[in-house]
């Protein structure tokens, strides 16, 4: 990179202009050249009419002040008072940090109008920070960059932009601040979702006729033995070993989260959802809602409650394969009916319940590989053992691994093992494909069996429904890879949930951003938009000044053309850059230190 100095003419007037260049090698030999500071104009002439002026941070006298500023190469006119003179050629450029997309995530904060929520219920005590930045740096660092609050404090920070953004100092990112936000934040839970709701309705014109419901999990790492929720139980994390907390979470088929809830590691599915329910009728009052969900959530007493005319709800939920054995007598003489290109259903209603035999000829293709993928891999490893032909012992661990990887898979081998006092050979062991088991699993492939309470409704309506549980899948998905909120090594239980609370916030960002670019660039997702702005970086010019100071510029990078495209389609504008500061007269290490 170097300094390039462009002369104009305007007005009869000369006016020379600043900036940072940066040179490319093409594969072609060539070199191309592209602008990543636009640094600005310095006086080159006298006249007061046209003297351009700069507002300026005195450090030392802690005010701002309107300087004028001149080339070292030119003397201070005598009535310019608020003249400086710099040494252009002397400039240097020092910390470079992450900038556009920190200032994307803030921006998408203010959208959803949570720094006048947080505002309000985090008033300013004593504290020099308010303690909504410091909730703002906590759930940008989540999004961008997940780690822990220990790693915020003594390198994110410093490695962003979050100062000029939020316009504080490190004070905000002080390690036991930031967990004292965390004791903070969570009484007020419940109002931010009334609130979500409202912006989500606003922002979007949200439907919340039909509610997806649907739990996950995400385990610890260590006892945990302060935290009463931390629990062995059904680990969705292949982790039975850890401790572990259940999380509850209903969002709209847009992706839009409504409401979560953490509960202990050890809870059933099926002990959750009254809870919920009554959760959603307080909160925004009863309606004819739909609730969307997957086998082995709701038991026969809660669909029967929902049932209830008294109480104006309905359901779609899935529906296990043994159900489809149940009335295979009544499939049989029913007819297919075609709601899709690749998607058939069969129909019956039976004790005010409509239940719908789906079948989809590309989910059939896609269990069938899977499982043949998967049988493939077990028969290479079981032919394995049978060439080596380990010790009884050895074979039996072996096999053990070889279940536990194939899961379902391992049910279609018939095996013979030796007996205790058998040694091994190629005789007593043995193993076989089960050919009839498989083809009529095969034959079961693609098919879903979902029941409803709405008995006269439409079957392509209810199974677009149900597919659409793949978005709370997906949201789950970005809170444990993305968001990084597994695993969790906070102790106390109330920062547990807090911890969940702030990876929840920043779901919400990305939300926010997916929904924007599907309206305006849906071909982008929002990592992809991250990334991308990532590329745009905050760099401090420091240009000394003849009278030994440092005049200090913050000065974010120059986006490419593409990123400015997109921030036209997305009806967003970079800010103006930040004002610029004079350092006190003092050395330069002692500056830079």
């Amino acid at each position: 990179m170097f300094l390039r100095s462009t002369r104009r003419k305007k007005d009869g007037k000369d006016h020379r202009y600043f900036s940072i260049v940066e040179s490319h090698r093409l594969s072609s030999g060539k070199m191309a050249q592209r602008t990543v500071l636009y640094l600005g104009e310095v006086n080159d002439q006298q006249a007061v009419a046209w003297r351009k002026s700069l507002e300026v941070f005195d450090e030392g006298g802690q005010s701002s002040l309107t300087l004028s500023l001149f080339p070292e190469d030119r003397e201070i006119p005598p009535d310019a008072a608020d003249g400086l003179r710099v040494k252009m050629s002397g400039l240097e450029l020092r910390r470079a940090r992450a900038f556009g997309n920190c200032w994307l995530a803030c921006e998408l904060w203010r959208q959803l109008g949570l720094d006048g929520f947080w505002q309000q219920r985090l008033p300013d005590g004593r504290e020099g920070v308010s303690w909504e930045k410091v909730l703002q740096l906590l759930v940008v660092n989540r999004w961008i960059d997940p780690g822990s609050e220990w790693r915020v404090h003594r390198q994110w920070f410093l490695g962003s932009a979050m100062d000029e953004l939020l316009g504080v100092d490190f004070a905000v990112a002080e390690k036991d601040r930031l967990y004292r936000c965390l004791d903070r934040i969570l009484e007020h839970k419940q109002e931010l979702f009334v609130w979500l709701k409202q912006k989500w309705a606003d922002l979007f014109h949200a439907d919340f006729e039909v509610l997806l419901y649907d739990l996950t999990s995400t385990y610890f790492e260590g006892e945990m033995e302060e935290n009463p929720k931390a629990k062995h139980g059904y680990s969705r994390d292949g982790r039975p070993d850890c401790l572990q907390v259940v999380i509850a979470l209903v969002i709209t088929p847009d992706g839009f989260p409504l409401a979560y809830e953490v509960m202990d590691g050890n809870t059933s599915d099926r002990t959750t959802l009254r809870g919920f329910l009554d959760k959603i009728e307080n909160m925004y009052g009863q309606a004819k809602r739909m609730w969307v969900m997957d086998r082995g959530i709701p038991s026969e007493a809660i669909l029967a409650e929902m049932r209830n005319p008294a109480r104006p709800m309905s359901y779609l939920v899935g529906t296990g394969k043994g159900k489809i054995k149940q009335y295979e007598k009544k499939w049989l003489d029913l007819p297919w009916h075609k709601v899709r290109d690749s998607v058939e259903v069969k129909l019956f209603e039976q004790d005010g319940e409509l239940y719908v035999l789906a079948k989809s000829e590309g989910r059939r293709r896609k269990e069938i590989a899977m499982r043949r993928k998967r049988l493939a891999r077990l028969l290479r490893k079981l032919r394995a053992m049978r060439r080596s032909l380990p010790s009884r012992d050895q074979l039996l661990m072996r096999i053990g691994a070889a279940k536990t990887e194939a899961g379902r898979a391992f049910g279609f081998v018939k095996m013979q093992v030796p007996d205790a006092k058998q040694p091994v050979t190629r005789e007593s062991f043995r193993f076989t494909v089960d050919q009839n088991k498989l083809k009529e699993a095969e034959l079961r492939d693609g098919h879903y069996l979902l029941r409803s309470n709405l008995t006269g409704a439409d079957p392509a309506v209810l199974w677009t429904r149900y597919v659409q549980l793949t978005q709370i899948e997906g949201a789950f998905r970005s809170l444990k890879s993305e968001l990084g909120i597994r695993p969790i090594y906070h102790h106390l239980e109330h920062r547990v949930d807090a911890h969940i609370l702030i990876a929840f916030l920043a779901y919400c960002l990305q939300v926010t951003l997916k929904n924007r670019l599907w309206l305006h660039a849906p071909g982008l997702t929002p990592t992809a938009v991250m990334e991308k702005l990532a590329a745009i970086q905050m760099i401090d010019v420091w240009i000394p000044t003849v009278d030994g100071r440092w005049l200090i510029l913050p000065r974010y990078t120059q986006p490419e053309k593409d990123t400015k495209i997109l921030l036209q389609k997305l009806k967003l504008e970079l800010p103006t850059q930040p004002p610029p500061r004079i350092t006190a007269n003092f050395s330069a290490a002692e500056a830079a230190s």
